[in-house]
């Protein structure tokens, strides 16, 4: 298993190895016991598949805030995502500050995004099936979230904004500014 730091060092990009032969491959997508040596304990509690028609379509920037926090561990099943975390966390030196990585079926890499980050992916490809354990069940009057495309933030995704596809929801999401940061 191959475990990448990214500029927030506890944003991880996780790439378990792939065995294959003239038939295909095999892989252990998911070992507690190896991602507890990384740093990663969490007790995954609920599996999350989401189905993407268009590319562009844009989920996020989502997160459960205590009193049910929620980390994720995200890989796709099928197509490709850039796949992005901002941090909320309340005293933080990163802050605002926002890690991601390019995650497809073929290149098998997964995303883990710890509690108190924000969370999004932008699909790269139609027809995109992507696939997230979570440590922790859904709550609705947990939710919050951040606006995609706030430039305070400023992240670099790799879609034009024209073709962005994403609901009503996500588009009136509060600004980084308008936040309250989130107490872990």
């Amino acid at each position: 298993m191959q475990v990448e730091r990214l500029a927030i060092p506890e944003v991880l990009v996780i790439t378990p190895p792939r065995f294959g032969d003239h038939r295909g491959w095999f892989t252990q997508a998911y070992v507690k016991k190896d991602l507890a040596a990384h740093g990663v304990a969490d007790d995954f509690v609920q599996d999350n598949q989401a189905y993407s028609a268009q590319r562009g379509t844009l989920r996020g920037l989502h997160l459960q805030a205590p009193p049910e926090p929620i980390s994720k561990l995200v890989r796709v099943l099928k197509g490709a995502i850039f796949d992005v975390a901002v941090d909320v966390r309340a005293g933080s030196p990163t802050f605002g500050r926002w890690a991601g990585a390019e995650l497809s079926a073929e290149n098998g890499r997964q995303f883990y995004c710890p509690r108190g980050f924000a969370h999004a992916y932008v699909t790269l490809t139609p027809d995109t099936e992507v696939f997230y354990k979570i440590d922790g069940y859904y709550a609705p009057t947990a939710e919050r979230g951040l606006r995609w495309n706030d430039p305070a933030i400023g992240i670099e995704w790799p879609i034009d904004e024209a073709d962005i596809v994403m609901n009503a929801r996500d588009r009136e999401l509060p600004l980084l500014a308008d936040f309250e940061p989130v107490k872990l």
